[in-house]
């Protein structure tokens, strides 16, 4: 019969959109002579520090972080920071299958091909090409255009283990040049 398991977990404390977690879990061991063990996991997450454009131009100049773009080609070739690295969380869907058929059709007729977006899907690799360019202890200031993709490549960054990162709010539309 195996152990009784719990798991606990606080919810982020938040102190200048800076996020923290902490996760306590009990998971079900193994019978040892007629007594249950029990594992114990104590985690302390990555924060994710949420910043405005000026705080991330001073983490450029002066902490040094490196600029992650995750915006996809198109966007990253019309402008982007110069010294920025281009790894997009999303690339274009060229899948055939049925469901993506469907899928490219209903978004090209709706509003893809007006605005001239191109039908993406999730990018297999992001994780891994991020970890070939930059070690879990390099500081990453993640941008996009809007700030939405951005936050989602910075938990998924967090959950491989990055420790230092740092998101622009409003993404790159706020940030005026210099």
């Amino acid at each position: 019969m195996a152990g009784i398991g719990a798991s606990c977990s606080f919810l982020p404390s938040r102190s200048k959109l800076r996020t923290t977690w902490l996760q306590f879990e009990t998971h079900p061991g193994r019978k040892v002579s007629g007594k249950s063990i029990c594992r114990r996991n104590l985690k302390i997450r990555a924060d994710v520090n949420y910043v405005n454009a000026e705080e991330a131009k001073n983490l450029i100049a002066v902490e040094r972080y490196a600029v992650l773009d995750v915006r996809d080609n198109s966007q990253y070739n019309r402008a982007h920071i110069k010294s920025s690295y281009h790894v997009p969380l999303f690339i274009e869907n060229q899948d055939n299958d049925l469901g993506t058929i469907i899928k490219r059709t209903v978004h090209n007729n709706f509003s893809g091909l007006f605005f001239g977006l191109p039908f993406t899907k999730q990018n297999p690799e992001f994780v891994q090409s991020v970890k070939s360019q930059f070690s879990p202890e390099s500081k990453l200031l993640v941008v996009c255009q809007e700030g939405l993709r951005s936050a989602a490549a910075a938990n998924k960054l967090e959950e491989a283990g990055f420790q230092n990162i740092a998101c622009i709010t409003s993404g790159l539309q706020t940030v005026k040049p210099g």
